[in-house]
């Protein structure tokens, strides 16, 4: 029998009231529901990296620091990362951007999905994560998942409309299928 590949949902903040354990505790149960993949979810709490600090890039050195290296193992594991982000002026958060300077190779030839959540569902976020995930050589999916104030589109809530690891097109009203 084959390897289902295994996809880490990444939480993307680690803030006291965080809304975003909620958008990767929901987008996991409908992903669990898929019996061709496994999912987990990948709590950036866990892994409290300094600010990057370390003499040279991932992608010509491993990091030195013990979390770090952590982090690198976990990402290992991973086939393929669902990014679960807020939007922060217009930006996502600087934790999430951290955990992604420290690593290279982990990433490398692995799909990438988003998760937004916000008043425009982080589509600014995610614009920018989009082009990060390209030059740490990830295959982004073109389509996004938005939650727009709490409110999830009918579709999604049902579980349907799951294409890939992502859900709907930015915008949020349109169904992937």
């Amino acid at each position: 029998m084959p390897k289902i590949p295994h996809i880490g949902i990444v939480v993307g903040s680690t803030r006291e009231g965080r809304f975003s354990e909620r958008a990767a505790a929901w987008f996991h149960r409908i992903a669990a529901r898929r019996t061709d993949l496994s999912v987990e979810i990948v709590d950036l709490r866990d892994y409290p990296m300094p600010f990057f600090d370390e003499p040279a890039s991932p992608a010509w050195m491993p990091p030195k620091h013990h979390v770090a290296e952590r982090w690198t193992a976990k990402l290992t594991l991973l086939d393929g990362l669902v990014f679960v982000t807020p939007e922060y002026n217009h930006g996502y958060s600087a934790v999430l951007k951290n955990a992604l300077d420290y690593a290279f190779q982990q990433f490398n030839r692995k799909p990438a999905a988003f998760v937004g959540y916000g008043g425009v569902g982080a589509a600014r976020a995610i614009e920018q994560l989009r082009m990060v995930a390209v030059e740490l050589q990830m295959a982004p999916d073109p389509q996004v998942c938005e939650r727009r104030h709490g409110r999830v589109p009918r579709h999604l809530a049902a579980g349907q409309g799951i294409r890939g690891f992502s859900a709907s097109r930015t915008g949020g009203s349109r169904s992937a299928g």
